[in-house]
């Protein structure tokens, strides 16, 4: 990049300026090639070289470098070539160069090697990640504001060829709308005892302190999300999203890295995806999808070729993608929620269903989608599948509850739009196919066998009852809840009045619904969107985003008119024919699903207060110390911060529920006409 010679920004030094500076031990290959501000003063300029075309800011300020040592603005102990340096920044000690880059006000450029842009360079755009299958055909270009919606996509609608061309094409038309031979260093960055970065760019407030080698790669902090890259960070191809972490060692290569992410503890990560809030210590990922709240901890954990979210991986958790035939070409998807215990092990592909517990190893190719909710367990090298008992588990609540509380991303714009319901049209209409299959093949085989099979798993008699009484009381649960939200606030005179609050108010929302890494939606709605991209109506990757936005902000307009389909086929009657009686005998229905479930929940959690879970408490102590050091580490069961959540809400719900059944008996009843 060539500068102009004359700017009103900027003169040419004086003849005592270039005095005082070689008198400050400065040099230059060519003195009229380094232009200053009007405010430039040489003062602060020591031990410096200067090449290619320069411009200067004034230096008037100090910063406080670690451990309150306080150090004026300026340059020192430097070569630059071809570079801008901002106002009040400050460069120190760089061992080889800085080459190549408009370095923003107040940065701080502390001992570091190199830094430096090579010929042209996207800064990581475009690069792309073969992730879900390690041996290709998946690949995504990324991009600064890539999202798990976009990137959900482009990797998994390949069977709409135009479909993924059209989003490349936008990924690598922006790739080369940011290509240049320079870099940019954002204003208050810090860059600090680090070694080598080549084609790296930073926005504002970035904080690279110790990293090793960071090679063409974008960190995109700004001052309400700042990125932090920290000591033994090696990273290769590369983006970095804002208010994220990479730490400690960590290793990365082919990767995007969304918001509010942290990768820290030596972490190992190739040609792969983390979107919102994603956390990776200790293990390695190989060719994953990690959508939102993808968590792994543990050193000997292992993800590989599979899409994931909300996920939580025990530790030495593993998955096989190479079956030593064609290669490592098999992948794997586990939906939102699910866990897998220590030691666990799935043989791709298989699928596994939302919310699902996976326990043990598994050498068949299991496929749950159809049984939300349930553990997966391997006894004797078969896998036992228990539908639905994840209904019940305290450990799903704390979870949904904790999800919220921990997202960490604090810029104002985000790029994930995250549903965090855990009963939803996506796993409702699972339960409602998984109940329908658990009835079909008890019928098939007759209620008296003791275990059934269904696709290279078993299910134990009592579980497939459980499962049927579960998925009904959550289905019930759930259009409960969409009936009395729709109702709540209403005033009734007639039969008439209710039906007409009942109407839905888009058609859009029938039929299937998906889960795209987070956004949940009717995969009509998403399918419009697709449609006008392959067409050419939406041409840009700020109109599909603005199209995801949508889809996110319409859930409940879109959840409505799908719970009135799910009412004709599940109660039986449609919503257009619906009395007060009907309402109440549903509410009555929602009543006692929901306290139901939360009583399940409520004995579930009082577990771990049971003696058992005493063992090794009160150590060397007598006369109830056992007792009384569990509470003092664990608390109290009734003051315990969930159980007290389970019974406000139940007390909260059996209150509404009595408030709509007064309502519709008004309506009943028009002389005690009430308004909620």
């Amino acid at each position: 990049m060539v500068y102009q010679k004359t700017l009103n920004s900027y003169r040419n030094l004086l003849d005592e300026e270039i005095g005082q500076l070689i008198h400050q031990g400065c040099s230059s290959t060519d003195w009229s090639l380094v232009q200053v501000s009007e405010d430039f003063l040489p003062d602060r300029i020591e031990n410096s070289k200067f090449s290619g075309h320069i411009r200067l800011h004034g230096f008037n300020g100090s910063v406080k470098l670690i451990g309150g040592i306080t150090f004026k603005t300026g340059i020192y102990n430097a070569w630059l070539h071809n570079c801008e340096v901002g106002r009040d920044a400050l460069i120190h000690n760089v061992r080889s160069y800085i080459a190549n880059y408009h370095i923003g006000e107040n940065v701080i450029i502390h001992n570091v090697t190199t830094l430096a842009v090579d010929g042209e360079s996207t800064f990581g755009n475009g690069v792309k990640v073969e992730a879900i299958n390690e041996g290709g055909g998946r690949d995504i270009p990324m991009y600064d504001y890539l999202s798990a919606h976009v990137a959900y996509i482009m990797s998994l609608y390949r069977h709409r060829p135009k479909l993924v061309a059209a989003l490349k094409k936008m990924v690598l038309d922006y790739a080369e709308s940011v290509k240049s031979d320079m870099g940019v260093i954002g204003m208050g960055s810090r860059i600090l005892n680090t070694t080598t970065l080549l084609n790296i760019k930073t926005g504002p407030g970035a904080l690279i302190d110790g990293a090793k080698k960071l090679k063409n790669g974008s960190i995109n902090s700004n001052f309400e999300a700042p990125v932090n890259i920290g000591e033994g960070v090696i990273m290769e191809n590369f983006i970095v999203s804002s208010g994220s972490k990479v730490a400690d060692g960590t290793l990365v290569s082919n990767c995007f890295i969304g918001q509010g992410c942290i990768l820290d503890k030596n972490y190992s990560a190739f040609n792969s995806l983390f979107f919102a809030n994603c956390q990776g210590l200790h293990g390695e990922a190989t060719s994953i999808f990690a959508g939102p709240y993808t968590v792994t901890h543990h050193k000997s954990t292992l993800l590989i070729a599979g899409m994931f979210s909300f996920l939580n991986a025990g530790s030495g958790s593993n998955q096989s993608n190479h079956m030593y035939k064609l290669g490592p070409i098999h992948q794997g998807i586990m939906e939102r929620g699910s866990k897998t215990t220590s030691d666990s092990y799935l043989l791709w592909p298989s699928r596994i269903g939302a919310f699902t517990l996976v326990m043990g190893r598994h050498y068949k190719h299991c496929d749950t989608t159809d049984f939300p909710f349930s553990y997966l367990i391997e006894s004797n090298d078969e896998s036992i599948l228990a539908p639905g008992v994840n209904l019940k588990s305290i450990g799903t609540i704390r979870d949904t509850q904790k999800w919220p509380g921990r997202d960490t991303r604090t810029d104002s714009h985000l790029l994930d739009f995250i549903n965090f319901n855990l009963l939803s049209p996506y796993t409702i209409n699972k339960m409602v196919n998984g109940r329908k299959k658990l009835m079909a093949i008890r019928e098939i085989s007759g209620d008296q066998a003791s275990t059934y099979s269904y696709d290279k798993m078993k299910i134990e008699n009592r579980a497939l009852v459980r499962g049927i009484d579960l998925y009904t009381m959550a289905i019930w649960k759930f259009l409960g809840n969409s009936l009395i939200t729709r109702i709540q606030n209403g005033k009734y005179h007639s039969d008439e009045d209710i039906r007409k609050a009942l109407q839905p108010g888009t058609t859009i929302g029938r039929g299937n619904w998906v889960d795209i890494s987070g956004l949940i939606c009717p995969y009509e709605a998403l399918d419009l969107i697709l449609t006008h991209i392959e067409e050419g109506g939406i041409s840009s990757l700020e109109e599909v985003n603005s199209a995801m936005a949508a889809l996110h902000k319409n859930y409940y307009n879109y959840e409505w008119t799908w719970a009135v389909d799910e009412f004709t086929e599940f109660f039986g009657k449609p919503l257009s024919s619906f009395t007060a009686d009907d309402v109440i005998y549903v509410v009555e229905k929602w009543k006692e699903s929901v306290l139901g479930l939360d009583r399940m929940l409520y004995e579930d959690a009082r577990k771990e207060f049971s003696m058992s879970k005493m063992t090794g408490f009160g150590m060397d102590g007598t006369n109830g110390a056992r007792e009384e050091d569990f509470a003092q580490v664990r608390g109290e069961f009734e003051s315990n911060s969930t159980v007290m959540v389970i019974k406000q809400h139940m007390e909260k719900k059996e209150k509404l529920g009595n408030e709509i059944i007064e309502l519709m008996q008004a309506v009943k009843n028009p002389k005690s006409a009430v308004t909620l």
